[in-house]
């Protein structure tokens, strides 16, 4: 069997509302876990006391989906302005630039 290679390049991850998602997501397990609180004795007589608690490890590790994109959005964004003061500053590094616009291969 011959190995399978791609034709074209993969395209550009899609950034959306990450945070905003996985919070939506992380209330959404919560607010499930609090509805079947009450029948909490109809799902152990059926066996399907698992349920409750998937909810409940659902809303605990969206908390934890929170933490980890809300830091990673923070970073991307320090990166961002990072570059944007780099690329806005011209005379830091004037030898490298130089050299490029010259056409100068290193």
């Amino acid at each position: 069997m011959a190995k399978w290679t791609p034709k074209h390049e993969a395209p550009e991850p899609l950034e959306g509302p990450v945070v905003a998602t996985i919070t939506g997501g992380t209330i959404l397990w919560f607010v499930l876990f609090l509805v079947q609180i009450p029948f909490y004795n109809w799902f152990d007589d059926h066996g399907h006391l698992w349920w409750v608690w998937t909810c409940l490890a659902g809303a605990g590790l969206g908390l934890i989906g929170i933490w980890y994109v809300r830091g990673r959005d923070a970073a991307i964004k320090r990166a961002a302005a990072a570059a944007a003061a780099t690329d806005g500053d011209g005379d830091s590094d004037s030898d490298s630039d130089s050299d490029s616009e010259k056409g100068a291969t290193p």
